[in-house]
């Protein structure tokens, strides 16, 4: 499976340029799927609705289907994320899988950086960091970006993959 992330920090411009990335790259007919790490809890559910009901009763997993979609929630409870290897594991096939966050996985990634945000670079540190997408000139010893250039970013991780 062909994977890619899109790291930084908080307020670097992650989500914009996942958002940017896929309705580019989909545009162009390949099938992209995401996996996204929370550093904070969060719920897909609604309290009191059907679902919701059954994880408060106990249950391990729930699958909600219907004809538009279908959602699989996973209870920890407990125990230990799921590594990001695994959860690869779960996806169904396509081109290409776009992953947000997981900065010290062993992944291919462009760093989204905003100098707003007040952050230093990863990049420097890092060999899985290929390229940059700024929203201010940088030097560095790989590819720098315009972080709202997402066609060039998008031909940029379509090459590294093979795509």
């Amino acid at each position: 499976m062909r994977v890619y992330g899109v790291t930084g920090w908080k307020n670097a411009g992650k989500t914009g340029l996942m958002e940017r990335l896929v309705a580019e790259i989909t545009g162009r007919g390949l099938t992209v799927s995401t996996v996204k790490h929370a550093h904070h809890s969060f719920d897909v559910d609604h309290p009191g609705r059907d679902s919701w009901r059954h994880r408060q009763a106990g249950a391990s997993e729930v699958i909600l289907a219907s004809g538009y979609r279908v959602a699989q929630m996973t209870e920890l409870r407990g125990a230990a994320e799921p590594p990001l290897a695994e959860l690869l594991g779960r996806l169904s096939p396509v081109d290409l899988v776009l992953i947000e966050g997981y900065k010290r996985e062993g992944h291919p990634k462009v760093e989204a950086f905003r100098a707003e945000a007040g952050t230093a670079l990863i990049a420097p540190g890092d060999p899985t960091i290929r390229a940059v997408a700024s929203d201010t000139p940088l030097t560095l010893d790989r590819p720098v970006f315009d972080l709202n250039d997402t066609k060039a970013i998008a031909d940029f991780i379509l090459s590294e993959v093979g795509l």
